[in-house]
């Protein structure tokens, strides 16, 4: 290789890094403000805080440890009931992008969100309440 093509492959390589950086980026940390947003595509369903009920969807107060179908007075399916899931950060991400592929059965008719920043906004909004829907201290 001659020094003009071998430092062409290296101008190209190292383009190459910085625009995979530029592509995936840092990333950003969780925000609860933004997660409210997005939330409000879920309140048609679900409602989170002090006066929180079951709507079509359980109540989402003090998910965060909480294992899934034990909402009183809520009619799951035997699917949920019966998953063994415990809510914490990941199993909330993973069911978030796709309910039915998490939970087979699961009557929650929903397609999932995909985005990873909005997952992790709506994350940083739900865990922060407590099972009686007031922000934890």
């Amino acid at each position: 290789m001659t020094r003009t093509r071998t430092a062409a492959a290296m101008i190209a390589a190292v383009a190459g890094a910085v625009s995979m950086q530029v592509a995936v980026g840092p990333a950003r940390a969780q925000d609860a403000d933004k997660g409210k947003q997005v939330f409000n595509m879920c309140s048609p369903c679900h409602s989170i805080g002090p006066d929180a009920a079951n709507k079509i969807g359980p109540e989402l107060n003090g998910l965060d440890g909480r294992h899934s179908g034990t909402v009183p007075n809520f009619d799951y399916s035997d699917a949920n009931k019966n998953s063994g899931v415990v809510w914490n950060e990941a199993t909330f991400k993973q069911y978030i992008k796709s309910p039915s592929a998490m939970i087979p059965g699961t009557k929650m008719p929903f397609a999932g969100i995909k985005d990873e920043q909005r997952v992790n906004d709506l994350w940083a909004y739900i865990s922060q309440f407590d099972a009686d829907g007031n922000i934890k201290k």
